[in-house]
């Protein structure tokens, strides 16, 4: 991988919904603080770097809160594109990487946003849906169980044994033997499509000796 000059930032404001995607130079994000503001001034994403690491301070367009989430420099400088999610939806809410996949994934996230609800009508009291989209989460469920009994979920620990948790718009995949873990998106037909490709699943645990 090479060391990335600039780097394209993308999160959607949880207050107009409104997609801000912005490219950067790294140098100018490593000598201070970056704050990109949404243009109706009432969000905005905050880029600090850090010793090792890089602080981001995320607006979340699924729960409404603020993130505070962190990845390595190295990550941050060279990924084609990191995904940092909401942990209570499982919703992603801010892409860094390069043009292309951070266009990609923020064109993805507007399409499930799309589907959440009003929040002013949850305030109210209305009921929430317990998946973003059930007919699709029920869809992902049913490929990840027939590609496990197929055999095809594994851990590069060597392991085949794993547990899953079913998030509002994703499932977490969980080794068993060493911990690690895969998120499937589980928010759009895009998501599904995406999974009906695979014939595998494959877990980054720690590579078997």
């Amino acid at each position: 991988m090479t060391l990335e000059k600039t780097r394209f930032l993308s999160y959607i404001c949880p207050h107009c919904r409104q997609s801000v995607i912005v490219e950067k130079d790294v140098f100018s994000l490593a000598a201070a603080p970056a704050h990109i503001k949404c243009p109706c001034g009432k969000s905005e994403l905050v880029v600090e770097f850090l010793p090792q690491r890089v602080h981001l301070t995320v607006p979340c367009v699924a729960c409404g809160r603020e993130h505070q989430v962190s990845c390595p420099t190295h990550a941050f400088l060279r990924e084609k594109a990191l995904a940092f999610s909401c942990a209570s939806s499982g919703l992603d809410c801010c892409y860094v990487g390069e043009e292309g996949p951070v266009y990609a994934a923020t064109a993805r996230l507007e399409q499930a946003v799309d589907k959440l609800g009003d929040p002013a009508s949850e305030e109210d009291g209305a009921e929430k849906a317990p998946f973003l989209d059930p007919v699709v989460m029920e869809e992902v469920l049913s490929e990840i169980r027939d590609i496990a009994a197929r055999g095809g979920s594994s851990c590069t620990c060597g392991s085949k044994n794993w547990t899953f948790q079913v998030n509002y718009s994703s499932v977490d995949l969980m080794c068993t033997h060493c911990g690690a873990q895969m998120r499937i998106p589980a928010a759009t037909a895009d998501d599904l499509a995406d999974l009906c490709c695979k014939t595998t699943l494959l877990l980054r645990g720690k590579e078997r000796e």
